[in-house]
């Protein structure tokens, strides 16, 4: 009998195609939902046919997934697993012994790059001295040319120093800057000094660059705060890549206001889609993407690959990558 994979994401056509073949070559039967989301960071609805599978992809409902007993492996779409992080689900899986996994091993890489291009638009000054003709057409050459920093040599703190802080780590070996990674479990890295939450307000004078990378729990909620920011070095940046609901968004304005940060770049925001009335908007030398860092053209290939990667290895009875241990 052939294993039955269930999904509700909704694949860009030629990653569809791919994810298809893929598990027709494995002999799977695929159950597309109907009631599919057409983006990663989106939970699908509820759907009864998610009781046929063995396997489900994408972003299934969580009281489906305990009400389904037949799950022996949930692939999630995306890094993040805050809906599934409760005490009650990890109950059910670790008592049935269902398997769980995340993405983000297709999203580090991509937000990492997404990181350093923000921390050299920073110390290049990017954002203030690219001429155009939409501002002042104003040739500042002394102003700028020995105000630039260099990112060379500085020091970087990451936020929840996993998979995207370790690739972001090794993208800044070139610039031989000091990385302190801040994690609750600080085991140690090589090249990388790894401390606790509790000793990261201590450090954090230290960094010329903060980028937080932490996910949504209740523990890292607002985490970047009044306090937090405070202690962040005069003139230096922050960087989110993270999830917005980890940073006090009023707190970071008044840091940036006053002009004690540098800067800040921020890819995540508390909303999505941030309301066009919103004070970020207009706040200081803040700058915002729309959520981008961790996309890339080929990002659904990447995820059918991975998924593909995994269900291999599931059918091996071998060990899953980005496996959640709970």
């Amino acid at each position: 009998m052939s294993l039955t994979v269930w999904s509700n994401h909704t694949l860009r056509p030629g990653a569809d195609a791919l994810f298809r073949k893929s598990l027709e070559e494995l002999g799977c039967r695929l159950i597309q939902s109907n009631r599919s989301s057409k983006s990663v960071l989106t939970q699908g609805e509820s759907d009864p046919t998610l009781a046929e599978a063995e396997v489900a992809y994408g972003q299934p409902v969580p009281a489906d997934v305990i009400a389904t007993p037949s799950l022996r492996w949930v692939s999630l779409s995306t890094a993040g697993y805050t809906r599934y992080d409760t005490p009650g689900f990890r109950k059910a899986m670790q008592d049935r012994g269902t398997l769980m996994t995340n993405a983000s091993g297709v999203f580090a890489n991509p937000c990492a790059e997404h990181a350093l291009a923000m921390m050299m638009a920073f110390t290049r000054q990017i954002p203030s001295n690219v001429l155009n003709g939409a501002g002042p057409r104003e040739w500042r050459y002394l102003e700028g040319r020995y105000s630039i920093e260099l990112l060379t040599g500085s020091t970087v703190m990451i936020l929840g120093y996993g998979s995207i802080g370790r690739r972001l780590a090794e993208l800044l070996a070139p610039f031989r800057c000091r990385v302190v990674g801040v994690r609750r479990t600080p085991l140690p890295e090589p090249g990388v000094e790894v401390v606790s939450f509790e000793d990261a307000l201590a450090r954090v004078p230290e960094a010329h660059h903060v980028v937080n990378c932490l996910p949504e729990a209740e523990f890292t909620r607002y985490w970047c705060g009044p306090g937090f920011f405070s202690r962040m070095a005069s003139g230096s940046y922050f960087v989110n890549v993270g999830r917005g609901t980890t940073v006090d968004q009023q707190a970071l304005a008044a840091a940036l206001a006053a002009g004690h940060l540098g800067g800040a770049f921020l890819d995540t925001l508390d909303p999505e889609p941030l309301p066009p009335d919103h004070f970020l908007w207009s706040t200081p030398r803040c700058h915002i993407t729309p959520h981008l860092a961790g996309g890339h053209r080929g990002q659904d290939e990447s995820l059918v690959n991975h998924f593909v990667g995994n269900l291999r290895r599931f059918l091996a009875g071998e060990p899953l990558v980005d496996r959640i241990l709970w």
